[in-house]
């Protein structure tokens, strides 16, 4: 183990089948409702890292291969996003979120020279910050779409004072969507005494110093704030205008309010009666 972290061989392949079974099979125990996507999950990222690996070298040998590859990266980033948000096919809107926040943050360590514009150093870098932006995403369009079923009366409410239906949405949703910051904000408070996240370790073990390594992390935590400080921004603005819902028909409703509320929900308030 002179240059990895692992031993490769028969002893991995079991162990990779076991931790993958364990954890299914506890959500299955525990009825989470993932245990079919905990497998899933597992053998699509064995057969995608397998082929990433495969085609890495002649990835970063070329700058036009390197840009086609993030390019891909923000594709599927987005599609995986939009499902997580609508619950169908309908929610490419949130590439909006995830390319400004990611590529903002690549494009400024570039121009500054801190990463160096070779295929090996970028693709990291921006999978991370993408991987980052795609998580803030589908947790602040969850959240925001959640509250809004859960608190439509309170932008019934806001809408009924002569607010402005963004500004209504805006003021049910934004604190919520605003907790997707926790989990970067917990691994950037606790990096060094819970954690050594990925960045560190690979740079330590391709021969750096830690004090390099320790900066590269920082460096990679303190983007990733960033990004994902763009991307819960850009997704409740996309959810107060509408633009990223649930998938499935809009409710139906006779009264004013509900009329101008309908773009943001996708599930049926109670009935109540009708006046005579």
């Amino acid at each position: 183990m002179s240059s990895t972290m692992l031993v490769v061989g028969p002893k991995l392949a079991v162990a990779l089948v076991v931790l993958t079974l364990v954890a299914a099979v506890v959500v299955t125990v525990g009825k989470l409702g993932h245990g079919r996507e905990v497998m899933v999950a597992a053998v699509r990222a064995a057969i995608q890292l397998g082929a990433v690996s495969l085609l890495i070298a002649a990835i970063v040998s070329s700058l036009w291969a390197t840009a086609a590859f993030v390019v891909l990266m923000c594709v599927v980033a987005a599609g995986t996003s939009g499902r997580r948000i609508t619950g169908g096919g309908q929610g490419w809107w949130a590439g909006a979120p995830i390319v400004t926040g990611s590529m903002l943050v690549v494009l400024g360590l570039l121009l500054a020279g801190l990463v160096p514009p070779r295929g090996i150093a970028i693709i990291p870098v921006a999978g991370i910050l993408i991987g980052g932006a795609m998580t803030a995403t589908s947790l602040a369009g969850r959240r925001a779409l959640d509250e809004l079923t859960s608190r439509r009366g309170e932008v019934e409410a806001g809408l009924a004072l002569g607010l402005l239906p963004r500004d209504a949405v805006l003021l049910v949703c934004r604190p919520a969507a605003g907790q997707a910051l926790v989990p970067a904000l917990d691994q950037t408070r606790t990096v060094g005494l819970v954690t050594l996240p990925g960045a560190f370790v690979g740079v330590l073990l391709g021969g750096a110093s830690p004090l390099a390594a320790g900066v590269t992390q920082l460096v990679v935590l303190v983007g990733l704030l960033a990004v994902e400080a763009v991307a819960v921004v850009l997704t409740v603005e996309l959810v107060a205008r509408g633009l990223l819902q649930r998938a499935g028909p809009a409710p139906r409703r006779t009264d004013r309010a509900w009329t101008r509320l309908a773009p943001w929900l996708s599930r049926r308030p109670p009935a109540r009666r009708e006046e005579a």
